[in-house]
């Protein structure tokens, strides 16, 4: 139902109604301003980008051909702009190093995170995502809280399948480590012991 809407006012949008591209805004600037929140970490920067992408998208309407969902288009957009932002300020983002970890380490990092409650563990995750390098942290968060298909995240990013699964697994093996590294200690005791 929503692609309908979507090519309804997209449509109205290329005819020259200009409230009509005000519906699509509305429907997705929540989710581009997640997604450059999440790769940029300023809300000023965010709300920029946000912005940027809706001019862009607005410009560049009549290039959008249904191939995809609008959102999917749109989502790529949003995407690209952030990545041009992130290498244009490079400095000003950092990581973690990503250090050797073994299935024993990794298993033992999910048994306590299944044990502490629900709120906590968002709290840390999204702590401990915000340390990953932006494409792997974009990429987690696109597949695990956007709930993108694979093939979507492929026509946002351009990766090849196999580069994206790489990543996609290294970007988890890379959480993992995050979160081993940077979980209170206390924590990891009291919820570790058994």
């Amino acid at each position: 139902m929503a692609i309908i809407n979507d090519q309804t006012y997209i449509e109205k949008t290329l005819k020259g109604d200009t409230n009509a591209f005000a519906f699509l805004v509305n429907n997705y600037k929540v989710m581009v301003f997640s997604l450059a929140m999440k790769m940029l970490k300023s809300r000023e920067e965010a709300e920029e980008i946000s912005q940027d992408t809706f001019i862009k998208a607005y410009k560049n309407l009549s290039k959008f051909k249904g191939d995809s969902k609008f959102s999917t288009w749109l989502y790529k957009i949003a995407y690209r702009s952030c990545l041009d932002s992130l290498k244009k300020n490079r400095e000003k983002y950092h990581a973690d190093t990503i250090d050797e970890i073994t299935i024993n380490k990794i298993n033992s990092t999910d048994n306590i995170l299944e044990e502490i409650s629900r709120k906590e563990r968002a709290v840390i995750i999204k702590e401990c995502l915000d340390r990953l390098p932006e494409e792997e942290r974009t990429i987690l968060w696109m597949f695990y809280y956007d709930e993108l298909s694979l093939k979507e995240i492929l026509e946002i990013t351009d990766l090849s399948e196999s580069n994206l699964k790489v990543k996609l697994h290294r970007a988890r093996k890379r959480l993992l480590t995050v979160v081993k590294n940077n979980v209170e200690p206390e924590i990891i005791n009291h919820y570790g012991r058994k």
